[in-house]
């Protein structure tokens, strides 16, 4: 398929009343731009959140999709009944698909939020200082127990596969989970929060666009 005929099965979708959320599968073929592909999706169907439309809205506050992975990370701790009012959140990662949106919903949330990334030169002295960690870049291992400070609430987002060819994610599981008060495994942990948010945002599309006609 060529990057013209999948932009103009986009429009047709935009079109479509009976549809109402569209994602594209990233990574696309190198001969497509993703982010021009995504930019033709209607940000009243974008229930990934990706679109500039999404992210500016999160930015500001105002309605809109919020990416899905990020969001999940948020019920999880909405459903422990963490108040990150005042906590130190660190992040790890600064990708527009989880990285940066999740310090904006911490932040909402009144939680002072660092953000740590391949140049931060000292990582262990800041997640020391850490509440809250959200670790997503896609390394194993990249947090580690002597990382982590007593009673810290540990969220892994990475995928990745060890030596064996097991999934896994970014933190070292079984050190952490002696040191955290709470912690998410890979797999089972943030993976089935992400579908279950886009299925919250397809339904919250359905709504608005039945409560509009």
């Amino acid at each position: 398929m060529s990057e013209a005929e999948l932009l103009a099965r986009v429009e047709a979708l935009n079109q479509d009343a009976s549809i109402h959320g569209i994602l594209v599968q990233l990574p696309l073929p190198a001969h497509m731009d993703a982010q021009k592909v995504i930019e033709t999706i209607s940000p009243a169907k974008d229930v990934d959140g990706f679109h500039v439309s999404s992210a500016g809205a999160l930015m500001v506050g105002q309605p809109g999709f919020w990416p899905c992975t990020p969001y999940g990370c948020m019920k999880m701790l909405e459903h422990i009944g963490y108040n990150l009012r005042g906590k130190h959140a660190v992040v790890i990662g600064r990708s527009n698909i989880v990285g940066k949106p999740m310090a904006l919903m911490l932040l909402q949330q009144n939680a002072t939020v660092t953000i740590c990334h391949s140049a931060t030169p000292d990582l262990k002295a800041m997640t020391l200082q850490a509440d809250v960690i959200v670790a997503a870049v896609g390394k194993r291992n990249v947090l580690t127990a002597d990382m982590v400070k007593p009673g810290a609430v540990v969220i892994d987002v990475g995928m990745n596969r060890n030596e064996a060819g097991k999934l896994c994610g970014d933190v070292d599981f079984d050190g952490v989970k002696e040191v955290a008060s709470h912690i998410t495994p890979v797999p089972g942990g943030v993976g089935p929060m992400t579908i279950t948010m886009l299925m919250v945002n397809t339904l919250e599309s359905a709504e608005r666009l039945v409560s509009a006609a």
